[in-house]
C-alpha cells in the first residue's frame, strides 16, 4: 500500500513524494480528507529558519527524526478509518479522526494517538484542535486573574484562538497588538477590548490606572523575535510574560537593563508538548483534551479558516502564507 507525502525539501521548496504505508497489527491506516497549515511552525521549515539538528517532536511518534531536509512535518491531519490491524477493535473502522501527523494522503497510526472527531464538530472544524489545544495550554501557563490587564502580541491562529478564551475571563482589559488590519478586525469579533498595531501601542496607557501600571499579563504570540523586547516592555511590575511563540534559528536582542530587573518581571516559555509542572497535579493531557474540545466547539471556524487548497498545489499554498496574500489565515489542504 502507497500513500503521498508533503516533504520540505529544501529551502522555500515542497514535493510530493511516493511512501509506502504499512501498518502493523496495533494501527489502522487513515485516509486524510483534510489537513491545516501550522502557519508559524511550517514556515520555519519553509524558510530554513529551523534548527536542523533539532529533534522534530519527540512526544510524537509521527514526527521522528530531525528537522533536516528532507523532511515531513505537521501536525492536524483529519481523516477516516479505512482499515485496522487484528489487534485493534473492529470499531474504530470507518471512525473520523484527528492525528498529529505531518501531510499525507494515507498513514497509520495507533489508536491511542487518534483524537475521534465528536459529533458536534466537522472534520474541517477538527483541524483546529491543536491550536486550540495550545491556546488552552496558554490559558493554564499565564494563569488569567479576575480584573487583570491582558496584552496579545500577535493575532495568528494561535493568537486569535487564545484571545477567545481569554475573552470568556472577567478581564479588566484584552487587548491585542497586530501589524494587519484584518487580524486586528478578527480579534474584536473574538471578544478584544482593543486592537492595535505595535507602533500604536503603549503601556502607558495604564498609567492612570489602579493599582500598578503596565499590563498584568503578556502573551507573545506573534513569532518575530523583535516583539520580545515590547512584549517585556509591556509588562508592569510582576507582571508576567508567557512565549508562546517558536523563533527557530532567529535571533533578538532584549534590552533588560531598564525597568525588567526592578519590575521583577517574569518570562516563561509556553509549549504545548508537555504540561506545567504546576498544574500536573490537577491537569493531565486527557483533561487539557476536553477543554480545548469544548472551546472548539464555540470558535467561529469561518472566521479562522480562510483558504482551502488541494495538496497537489502545496508550494501555492506556502508561498502565500510567506507572504501574507489574500487575508491568509488558516489554510488548509483538501485532499482527493
Amino acid at each position: 500500500m502507497h500513500g503521498r507525502s508533503l516533504y520540505f525539501t529544501g529551502r522555500e521548496t515542497v514535493e510530493l513524494r511516493s511512501r509506502r504505508v504499512d501498518p502493523t497489527r496495533e494501527e489502522v491506516v487513515i485516509e486524510t480528507s483534510v489537513s491545516a497549515i501550522s502557519a508559524g511552525t511550517e514556515l520555519l521549515m519553509y524558510r530554513g529558519e529551523a534548527p536542523s539538528d533539532l529533534p522534530a517532536d519527540e512526544t510524537l511518534d509521527a514526527l521522528d527524526g530531525d528537522l533536516s531536509y528532507p523532511l515531513r512535518y505537521g501536525y492536524a491531519a483529519v481523516g477516516d478509518v479505512v482499515e485496522t490491524g487484528t489487534a485493534v477493535d473492529d470499531d474504530w473502522l470507518g471512525q473520523t479522526a484527528l492525528a498529529f501527523n505531518p501531510h499525507e494522503t494515507r498513514f497509520t497510526a495507533t489508536p491511542s494517538a487518534l483524537v475521534p472527531v465528536p459529533d458536534d464538530l466537522t472534520p474541517t472544524e477538527m483541524t483546529l484542535y491543536p491550536p486550540a489545544e495550545t491556546a488552552t495550554t496558554l490559558i493554564l501557563d499565564g494563569r488569567p486573574r479576575i480584573g487583570e490587564r491582558v496584552v496579545v502580541f500577535g493575532a495568528g491562529v494561535i493568537g486569535l484562538c487564545t484571545v477567545a478564551q481569554l475573552s470568556s475571563f472577567p478581564l479588566s482589559e484584552l487587548v491585542v497588538v497586530e501589524p494587519l488590519a484584518d487580524r486586528r478586525e478578527q480579534a474584536l469579533t473574538l471578544g478584544a477590548d482593543d486592537a492595535v498595531t505595535p507602533d500604536a501601542f503603549s503601556p502607558a496607557r495604564w498609567s492612570d490606572a489602579a493599582g500598578a501600571a503596565g499590563a498584568d499579563l503578556v502573551y507573545e504570540l506573534s513569532g518575530q523575535p523583535d516583539a520580545l523586547d515590547d512584549a517585556v516592555d509591556a509588562a508592569g511590575y510582576d507582571g508576567r510574560v508567557v512565549v508562546g511563540s517558536w523563533y527557530g534559528t532567529k535571533s533578538t536582542t532584549l534590552d533588560l537593563g531598564r525597568d525588567f530587573h526592578r519590575d521583577r518581571v517574569s518570562v516563561v516559555s509556553s509549549q504545548v508538548s508537555t504540561l506545567d509542572p504546576e498544574v500536573r497535579g490537577r491537569w493531565t493531557r486527557e483533561r487539557r483534551s476536553e477543554a480545548a474540545l469544548d472551546g472548539l466547539a464555540t470558535l467561529p471556524a469561518d472566521l479562522l479558516i480562510t483558504h482551502r487548497i488541494p495538496i497537489e498545489e502545496a508550494a501555492k499554498a506556502y508561498r502565500l502564507i510567506d507572504q501574507r496574500r489574500d487575508g491568509a489565515l488558516q489554510v488548509l489542504f483538501e485532499y482527493p
